[in-house]
């Protein structure tokens, strides 16, 4: 988590510590949102949907950016890329089975970022 994008989080809560909801709230829709864009990408993934996996690599890398989730984020752009056909570390352009196979290591590389990220941020929330 990077602490600096989630402090400004914060400040948007109360000025009560005890009372986060605004903040928790925030949370809790990103993690709705990231189970179901899990389920999307699963589908796309299945169905070798590459502009869908683009789209979707680049609607999570934007709410785990607002968090400051960043490995997610981080992830979520190389998906996006992937997706296009592009691997930007390399820069050069991919086939349809290279980026399939990138794909799929970095959504599995994602969902353990995630969940380690989850788990930080509902101990966080004393949850």
């Amino acid at each position: 988590i990077d602490m600096d994008t989630f402090n400004q989080i914060l400040e948007l809560d109360d000025e009560d510590e005890d009372d986060r909801e605004f903040s928790k709230g925030m949370v809790y829709e990103y993690f709705a949102q990231v189970a179901k864009t899990f389920k999307d990408l699963d589908a796309a993934l299945d169905e070798k949907d590459l502009p869908n996996l683009s789209s979707l690599g680049h609607y999570l890398k934007g709410s785990s950016a607002a968090l400051g989730v960043t490995h997610v984020q981080a992830s979520c752009e190389k998906i996006q890329h992937y997706g296009a056909l592009r691997d930007e570390d390399k820069n050069e352009n991919l086939s349809t089975d290279q980026a399939l196979i990138l794909i799929r290591r970095t959504l599995a590389r994602c969902k353990k970022d995630y969940a380690v990220a989850h788990e930080w941020l509902r101990e966080f929330y004393d949850e």
